[in-house]
């Protein structure tokens, strides 16, 4: 549970960074569900395992595999197949509705939780080993945004909270998110490195690093900016990325599912079934690889803003 003055803070500074959000437990969970998915990857690839996840996530980085996609917990941005590949298994279905979690965010915005499909993995190798031109925002670096204008339209109005789940600590060496305080209105948003808050609307200099210890988070209001720190250390930096927002309220990535985390009202409408959740993304990558290419950001290159 928030303290009252955990709450004020968070409304006033648009964050709070809460530690002991995970049980040691359910991180175990998670880092052995992703080393047995990156052996079999590396099986595939023929390459030969080190025996470490972080050295076999650098190694398979440089070796040009591709392994974010296979790991990520979304549907990607551009153009889905019918076997564009992503994870979904017991352990991070256990971690996106893990008790205390929850209770977290239904001290936000109440309790009718609705796990919102805009979430990722974020696995970053040191920068010093990425490639010249690495834009995945998943991969290198965050450019400054606000979670409000990566979601359509639609959610302009929703309340909504990011939840950013460290793995491994997250520090301001190896590239730990930084926030400026408050909330302002929605910026204009450029489509740069990533979609990313047009220069000149914000003042970088109030930047302020937020470092957390695995298995804490950085909980966000969607109107407060925030980027992430290169990692300039010599290894990996891992989190995960998720968002609820209000039950009954737009999403903002409408074509991609989501499902009740939690109802006090109606408890028997929650998903509670693993595999339940990863056939709602089955069944969307087979829908939308049929159909003409959806957007998923509302923003223009050739805006004036943009110039």
């Amino acid at each position: 549970m928030l303290t009252p003055d955990q709450i004020d803070s968070f409304e006033t500074q648009g964050y709070l960074v809460v530690e002991n959000v995970l049980d040691q437990a359910t991180l175990d969970r998670v880092r052995g569900e992703y080393e047995a998915l990156l052996a079999g990857l590396m099986e595939s690839w023929g390459a030969v395992s080190s025996g470490d996840f972080a050295t076999d996530i650098v190694t398979a980085y440089e070796a040009g595999h591709e392994w974010f996609q296979p790991m990520d917990i979304s549907l990607p941005g551009d153009r889905i197949t019918a076997d564009t590949p992503f994870h979904f298994g017991p352990a991070v279905f256990d971690m996106v509705t893990a008790p205390r979690l929850l209770d977290l965010v239904e001290d936000l915005i109440g309790p009718e939780i609705t796990s919102n499909p805009i979430q990722h993995v974020r696995i970053k190798p040191p920068e010093r080993r990425l490639r010249a031109g690495e834009i995945r925002a998943h991969v290198g670096g965050t450019d400054w945004h606000q979670d409000r204008a990566v979601a359509l339209e639609e959610a302009d109005r929703t309340d909504m909270v990011t939840v950013w789940l460290a793995v491994t600590d997250a520090t301001v060496e190896n590239g730990c998110l930084q926030v400026i305080p408050g909330k302002t209105g929605l910026l204009p948003h450029c489509p740069q490195r990533q979609t990313a808050i047009a220069e000149g609307f914000i003042d970088k200099s109030q930047a302020r690093p937020l470092p957390v210890k695995s298995g804490g988070a950085v909980i966000f209001h969607p109107m407060t900016p925030h980027a992430s720190l290169p990692n300039l250390s010599d290894g990996i930096r891992w989190s995960f990325d998720l968002r609820f927002n209000r039950t009954g309220q737009p999403t903002g990535r409408a074509h991609f599912p989501d499902f009740v985390a939690r109802s006090r009202t109606n408890p028997d409408s929650e998903l509670r079934d693993w595999q339940a959740w990863k056939k709602l993304w089955e069944d969307a990558r087979a829908r939308l690889s049929r159909s003409p290419h959806i957007d998923i950001h509302r923003w223009s290159a050739d805006a004036p803003v943009c110039a």
